[in-house]
């Protein structure tokens, strides 16, 4: 019997995407009893990894939002140098390359945010005119607006390279998401995790997706048993609320879906950049229908939204 050629697993070379690949490996040679050599593991350069070294502090949204850490490694898809790509879902735009298609998702992980600082132990603790670094629009602006007297800056970079940037008294605090510490064996660099009460996080955090050409049967196969159906219907309401949204890296929006008894309960929010007015809201309904409540809890906001609420959009 002829020998497959290895599954080629697409995926930045960052450190926690490598092991988000890892994981998926893993988990498919558990399921299907494959050794490590019935896989492969393919680095691809984004044009978000060459903008993170070419321009360290500027915001994302200034270099092209979303598709910077996905553009390349779907090319790859696409274009069948690849078998699968690996992805953070946060980082992923609503709407697949035409042919590809994002149906497998790995259990969740920690959604929440962690609070990283060497000095203090959570937000509260912070001093008034504190400088706190991130990169992300929406945590900026959910901390403006709890925070207004904090001073928020542009900081970027891996975990080490932002504890550097604290050491170095650049900023007292910074975020990073708990999922990633988790994975990357790191939880302990977080003071605390932030609650979703607190700090609502991005729609997706903490979700591992898979995504293949939409032709492939046989890669469909491989990756039905590692599919977690529960993530897959958190991500169906929150992804379906950040598309009604239009929602991009300029955009702050939060979302978190919970499964309940038969139902899924969808609380989102939308933010003016500078956190000066938060719009939020949340709904409840059968699991089935989470796609049609993501989309009607962002009808919901966008209505009560005023008509300048997102002007700085261009």
């Amino acid at each position: 019997m002829e020998q497959m050629p290895p599954l080629k697993i697409g995926t930045r070379g960052s450190p926690l995407a490598l092991a988000q690949a890892y994981e998926t490996r893993d988990r498919l040679m558990a399921a299907h009893d494959l050794p490590e050599t019935a896989f492969e593991i393919v680095v691809i350069k984004t044009t978000g990894d060459d903008a993170a070294l070419i321009a360290a502090d500027r915001a994302l949204k200034e270099l092209g939002g979303k598709g910077l850490f996905t553009k390349e490694i779907e090319e790859a898809l696409s274009a069948g140098r690849i078998d699968i790509a690996v992805h953070s879902m946060k980082d992923m735009p609503t709407a697949q390359p035409a042919g590809l298609v994002l149906d497998c998702y790995l259990p969740r992980e920690d959604v929440r945010d962690a609070f990283v600082s060497l000095h203090h132990a959570g937000i509260a603790d912070l001093p008034a005119g504190a400088v706190v670094g991130s990169s992300s629009l929406r945590r900026r602006a959910q901390l403006a607006n709890r925070r207004p007297d904090l001073k928020l800056v542009e900081f970027r970079g891996n975990v080490q390279t932002r504890l550097q940037k604290l050491q170095d008294g650049v900023a007292e605090a910074t975020f990073l998401a708990m999922a990633g510490l988790n994975r990357l064996g790191r939880a302990g660099v977080a003071r605390g995790a932030i609650e979703p009460e607190e700090m609502l996080p991005a729609v997706a955090q903490g979700a591992i997706g898979i995504e293949r050409r939409m032709a492939d049967r046989r890669v469909a196969a491989l990756l039905e048993p590692i599919h977690h159906a529960d993530t897959a219907q958190r991500l169906a309401a929150e992804r379906a609320f950040l598309a009604t949204l239009d929602g991009s890296c300029e955009t702050p929006i939060a979302g978190l879906a919970l499964l309940e008894g038969g139902e899924v309960w969808l609380r989102g929010e939308i933010l003016r950049p500078d956190g000066s007015e938060a719009i939020r809201g949340a709904l409840r309904g059968p699991v089935a229908d989470a796609v049609e409540i993501g989309a009607a809890l962002a009808r919901e906001l966008l209505a009560e939204a005023p008509g300048d609420f997102f002007a700085w959009k261009r």
